[in-house]
């Protein structure tokens, strides 16, 4: 699986794309009055990725499907990197967080759960942004908007800026990387036809014909204690709530010494 890395775009012409609705400049205009919008190459470059995967999404393609020619195209969006910025921002602003002004969960764990719930929704929407690194973001509305909600779901514990900032950081790393897991199992099951179950009852063979007991003994006690007894989904799930509630005590734990 190729990953692709966000925040590639040139500096100046990425940030102008994704605060368009900030800025005064008119769309470019060559020639006969344009049909075409930055939304709607966005749009379109969406539900490709959506329907057959990122790689799918090339600027050639998406013109193809707005019934316009390529070069045309480059006078909304100058490249590839450009129009994946706009792509995950857009998808990101999917989960439209309440605004600091705006009514929310009353405790900050729900506030957490309903992060994580749109996080996890917006992914099984979009599988393709399993494919995306946000190492360097792209500094769009949708990155921001989920980093200050994030930040201010914990603002309130009494947490020194650094931790908080960190507390924040852990829950959003913690959040996406299972959902990101979610989607490519979700993905592997619609290509494949396979569910995860059916996978692994496929090669129930390696524990009769190789699993060594002697070298995994944990494995064997915890087998024998009815550790791994439920379906894979179910365990996906209960990991997921697990290490998330596990999280959130130890960010209650550290924000009581204070």
């Amino acid at each position: 699986m190729t990953i692709e890395h966000s925040g590639g775009g040139d500096p100046d012409r990425s940030l102008a794309l994704l605060w368009r609705d900030r800025s005064t400049q008119p769309e470019p205009v060559r020639g006969r009055r344009p049909t075409l919008t930055v939304d709607r190459i966005v749009a379109s470059a969406i539900a490709v990725a959506d329907s057959e995967g990122l790689t799918a999404a090339s600027m050639h393609r998406v013109a193809k499907e707005l019934g316009a020619g390529t070069m045309t195209l480059y006078t909304y969006v100058p490249a590839k990197n450009e129009l994946l910025d706009l792509m995950v921002d857009a998808v990101l602003s999917e989960r439209q967080f309440p605004a600091p002004n705006e009514p929310r969960p009353s405790s900050w764990r729900a506030q957490v759960q309903l992060y994580s719930e749109r996080t996890r929704a917006m992914y099984r929407r979009h599988p393709w942004l399993r494919q995306v690194s946000t190492v360097r973001p792209a500094l769009g509305p949708g990155v921001m908007a989920g980093d200050e909600y994030l930040l201010s779901t914990v603002s309130g514990l009494g947490l020194p800026p650094r931790q908080l900032a960190a507390a924040a950081s852990s829950i959003g790393t913690f959040v996406d990387a299972h959902a990101a897991i979610e989607a490519d199992n979700a993905y592997l099951v619609r290509v494949t036809g396979e569910t995860e179950d059916t996978w692994w009852q496929q090669r129930m063979s390696f524990w009769e014909n190789y699993f060594d007991t002697e070298r995994h003994p944990t494995m064997v006690e915890v087998w024998n204690g009815g550790g791994f007894e439920a379906s894979a989904v179910d365990q996906a799930a209960e990991a997921y709530e697990f290490g998330l509630n596990r999280l959130l005590d130890g960010i209650e734990a550290a924000a009581a010494k204070h």
